[in-house]
Order: C-alpha cells, then structure tokens, then sequence
C-alpha cells in the first residue's frame, strides 16, 4: 500500500474514528471475548460522539492515517497519571502518557501505517513543551502480534492489568517506553 499519510485528528474526524474503532477493536480482543462484550464497548466508548468528546479533551491528541478511500487507522494519547492502581504500580517513568489506542484497519496491516500512526505519536511527544518521560500501554495478554509489534517500537513488559470489555474482564500486559529517543524502528 502507497500513498497512504499521518496527521493530527481533528473535530471533522469523528465519525470517520468511530468507523475504524468498529472494525478494529474487535480484532484486538482475545477470541473469548463475546460479540455482546465487543459491542457493548464500542457502544460505550468508541461512537462517534465519544471520539468528538476525545478529540475536544486538551488531555487527548489523537492521530489519524488515511489514504485516498479514507481513514486506515488512528492512535489515542491520554496525559496524566494512570487511574489504575495497577498501571501505576508497573510503570515507572513519570510524567507519562498512555498510548490508549493504536489500531489499522485490516486492509493496512503490513503497509507501515502502524509504524507511521507510532512515529508521529512519540515524535509530537518528545516536541512537547512539557514532555512526558515515559509513554505505557496495555495490550491483552493474547495478541502476540501487538505485543511484537510494541517490542519492535522499544516498549517493554512491565506488568500486568486487568481491561473491562463489556461485562467480562480481560487481562492485559503494561508495556512502557522512554521517551528520551524517539527513534523507532521503520515499518
């Protein structure tokens, strides 16, 4: 896949981020997971009306990867201390930020958008004024291919979490990454 490009979310991209969290949240949950969970949380949490909410937080930046059909993928970064007592028992870098989302669509898994949607995240980071040190995700403990795909990014396991889908609790690695080189590895 070319001609693919990365930018800043903006209010207009709602709609199109809520379409994209539909396909691929789901792809991101263990296969015991229920369809009535997966829904439940994109109801919750992934409508658009939620993105708008996302994208109008001063607390959230959020990336969005598309080419000339649309919208292929997205990143979410969330600032501040973690709220779960876990996380923040794991993690040891502060001040953090959590990479709360990291998704493509199908159609863009192996083209580099994901690397692209990472770059940018950890580059608008590293320009901020008041830099985080230390970025940290939870990715469920049976996808393997995420988790290679953070390693490949320079984050590392440093503990474990539980992630409430629906009415059913999954269990989660926590991954954190410095902030101290930006550098991540190419497609």
């Amino acid at each position: 896949m070319t001609g693919f490009h990365v930018r800043r979310a903006t209010a207009d991209d709602a709609t199109a981020l809520a379409e994209v969290a539909a396909v691929t949240f789901p792809l991101a949950c263990p296969p015991t997971t229920t369809d009535a969970a997966k829904q439940a949380f994109i109801a919750a949490h992934l409508t658009a009306e939620r993105f708008a909410e996302y994208l109008a937080d001063p607390a959230r930046l959020l990336f969005l990867a598309e080419d000339g059909e649309g919208a292929l993928g997205y990143t979410m970064l969330v600032f501040g201390e973690p709220g779960d007592p876990d996380v923040g028992a794991a993690i040891s870098l502060r001040p953090t930020v959590e990479l709360s989302k990291c998704y493509t669509l199908p159609r863009a898994h192996g083209s580099g958008a994901a690397s692209r949607l990472m770059t940018a995240s950890l580059t608008a980071l590293a320009e901020l004024a008041d830099r985080p040190v230390g970025v940290w995700l939870g990715v469920n403990q049976q996808n393997e291919r995420a988790q290679r795909f953070y390693r490949k990014h320079g984050f590392e396991r440093v503990g474990v979490k539980r992630f409430l889908v629906g009415d059913r609790w999954e269990d989660d690695f926590v991954y954190e990454r410095g902030l101290g080189q930006v550098a991540v590895a190419a497609g």
